[in-house]
């Protein structure tokens, strides 16, 4: 019984380690969350201007009173203090970035992918967040932006 608890052990481990070194090609996760082609399982979040959007969003994000890149800007100062969080993809100058968070525990990666359009005299956010591995992210993803959000204030 021991010897069974030890293999556990070191497959979970080799399992944490794995995760924590796959590779974040930016040509495959740095996706516009404007005209995403979502896959249909429930491990991902989508949420931006309401009629902008090839897929319909989980949620319908309002227009801020913000310049295009002071939007971002302030989304990213928030993004790149998550832990475990970094840019993998795009430039703030471009209005749209990809940011990878990996979970505590094992290192599962999430891609958050950003993109801002103006909207009237301000701007307004369109974010894609979902899980690389996995069926369901048991509101992972929602959670993460509905929490980013909350921290912009609103």
């Amino acid at each position: 019984m021991t010897w069974l608890l030890v293999v556990a052990v070191v497959a979970m481990a080799g399992v944490a380690v794995g995760f924590r070194f796959v590779g974040h090609d930016p040509s495959i996760w740095h996706a516009d969350p404007l005209t995403t082609d979502r896959t249909g399982r429930p491990n991902d979040f989508l949420a931006g201007p309401a009629g902008a959007m090839a897929s319909e969003p989980d949620a319908a994000l309002a227009g801020r009173d913000l310049p295009p890149r002071e939007l971002l800007f302030l989304f990213n100062s928030i993004a790149s203090n998550a832990p475990r969080t970094r840019v993998i993809g795009g430039k703030l100058d471009d209005l749209h970035v990809t940011y990878v968070q990996q979970s505590a525990l094992f290192g599962f990666p999430d891609y958050i992918s950003v993109k801002v359009v103006e909207e009237g005299d301000g701007s307004a956010l369109a974010i894609w967040s979902r899980s690389r591995f996995g069926y369901s992210d048991m509101g992972v993803n929602r959670d993460r932006v509905e929490r980013w959000l909350a921290a912009m204030g609103g």
